[in-house]
């Protein structure tokens, strides 16, 4: 067993550093690649594109901060990288952002709130419970 930095334990299928990553393998599964590669895909990663409201510059450097931890293997890197780290989530931030503002498609804008609703209904599916936490007894 091997762990991915943001998720804890993972099937086997560790990659040799460099592998392409394959987008769309179940969580905490590995995904093949047609090269007969094999890596993990973490999902923390969420997609910020064609939203209404669009992707905030939080929303962007959250998920630039997910995968500089996610290549890095590192959730706290040490003083000694904390430089180049935090450098690293500034310029993956300053691309994404690029690259969001670039993008064009003709498809209608995706509303958050009936994605979220979705989200939910899936983990209820996945997962056989609420994902809200149990509240107390009143007394």
């Amino acid at each position: 067993m091997s762990s991915c930095p943001c998720r804890g334990p993972r099937d086997s299928g560790a990659a040799p550093p460099g592998t392409v990553l394959s987008i769309g393998a179940p969580q905490g599964r590995v995904a093949a690649l047609p090269r007969g590669e094999v890596i993990h895909v973490c999902r923390n990663i969420k997609t910020l594109y064609n939203f209404e409201p669009p992707a905030t510059d939080e929303e962007i450097r959250a998920a630039a901060l997910q995968y500089v931890r996610k290549i890095s293997g590192s959730t706290n890197p040490s003083a000694a990288n904390r430089e180049a780290f935090d450098r690293a989530v500034d310029e993956v931030t300053r691309v994404s952002t690029a690259l969001l503002g670039a993008l064009v498609t003709s498809a209608a804008p995706r509303d958050r709130e009936v994605e979220a609703a979705r989200a939910r209904e899936r983990a209820v599916r996945r997962f056989g419970a609420s994902p809200v936490a149990p509240q107390p007894e009143a007394r």
